[in-house]
């Protein structure tokens, strides 16, 4: 087993991050840290759970400390659910010290030496850790998953991109409140209602799909070469982000085509069998009135995306246009880092 901490284990990430290493075949949690306020204490009494399930009984009594590589003891990875702002400064520090670093937040995501991976799409950015390490003389390394809307709409491009040449892609997101964490949008501002504007996520969604796949040179990446034009939206669903996806791309193409080349997708995890990995990256719903986030959020316990009603766009010429639906906190956020630490562990 390999002994793992969580950074920022009381906040709704954290939180999934413990529910989802419960029952881990390979990482057991060891250490826990959150702000100076909580550090001290049983982390029962740290923590105001908004999970539906239960606190695992081998974390309950587990005593939090402050986020200082100090602090965790015999720890090799560490799983990052920090706010922005503590993560560019308390990550580093933990790479510094020898660690892992699995993370959730956006800090570091854009360095052109950290790794920005979703493991079915881009495994092959690994090999900038060496190039990171090398730069920065640490002993550990930070890797990051992208944000929660870039994760589920490129697990649909990259199927589509290694056939067919996109040209453009236009997408609108209706995302859950979770993503905001359990504070972060008043019930007063959502209920009968829709959010326009979530600040910074049209921005990460462009620069980050085209990141992610971009050609890798063995030491830098080279964005993708098309479009991509986002406009994001909260709305008042608790898990589960949908996504309105518009391609024009260059040539022709069937719809059974679109259809085959998402059925026949998977990736290195799948290969390699890991844990948190879905047997089907991409799930197909055929049925008229899906996907839906309260009924296909948790395809692939969580990991997988849904895509439905996949069609022609008859706006463009060489038009596609389909909805699809992830889970914002599981594959959008905590089981991406887990599954970036198992494929590390696998082949590192």
């Amino acid at each position: 087993m390999v002994n793992v901490g969580i950074l920022g284990a009381t906040g709704m990430v954290g939180q999934r991050f413990i529910e989802l290493l419960a029952d881990h075949p390979n990482f057991e949690v060891t250490a826990l840290t959150a702000s100076s306020r909580s550090a001290g204490k049983r982390y029962e009494d740290a923590v105001t759970w908004h999970l539906e399930s239960k606190i695992p009984e081998a974390i309950q009594d587990t005593i939090v400390v402050d986020a200082d590589p100090g602090q965790v003891k015999d720890v090799e990875i560490v799983f990052s659910a920090l706010p922005t702002q503590h993560a560019a400064v308390v990550e580093p520090k933990f790479a510094e010290a020898g660690m892992k670093v699995a993370s959730n937040a956006s800090a570091m995501r854009m360095e052109p030496d950290v790794p920005l991976v979703v493991p079915e799409v881009n495994p092959e950015h690994l090999d900038l850790i060496e190039t990171q390490q090398r730069k920065r003389g640490w002993d550990g390394f930070i890797v990051t998953n992208p944000n929660c809307s870039t994760i589920a709409l490129v697990m649909t491009l990259k199927p589509l991109y290694d056939q067919f040449n996109i040209k453009r892609v236009y997408v609108s997101t209706m995302q859950a409140v979770s993503g905001a964490g359990y504070n972060g949008v008043p019930s007063m501002a959502i209920v009968d209602n829709l959010v326009p504007f979530i600040g910074d996520e049209e921005e990460k969604m462009e620069s980050e799909t085209l990141h992610l796949l971009g050609d890798f040179d063995g030491t830098s990446v080279t964005d993708a070469n098309f479009g991509v034009s986002a406009s994001c939206h909260r709305v008042a669903v608790l898990d589960g982000h949908t996504e309105a996806v518009f391609i024009e791309m260059e040539d022709d193409f069937e719809v059974d085509e679109i259809k085959q080349s998402f059925s026949n997708f998977n990736g290195l995890p799948q290969k390699l069998k890991l844990h948190s990995a879905p047997e089907n990256p991409v799930v197909i719903r055929e049925e008229l009135n899906r996907p839906q986030p309260r009924m296909d959020r948790m395809a692939g316990d969580g990991m997988a995306v849904s895509v439905g009603r996949i069609r022609k766009d008859q706006a463009f010429k060489n038009g596609l246009k389909y909805i699809l639906v992830g889970h914002n906190t599981i594959r959008g956020a905590a089981g991406a880092s887990i599954l970036n630490a198992e494929l590390i562990n696998e082949i590192m």
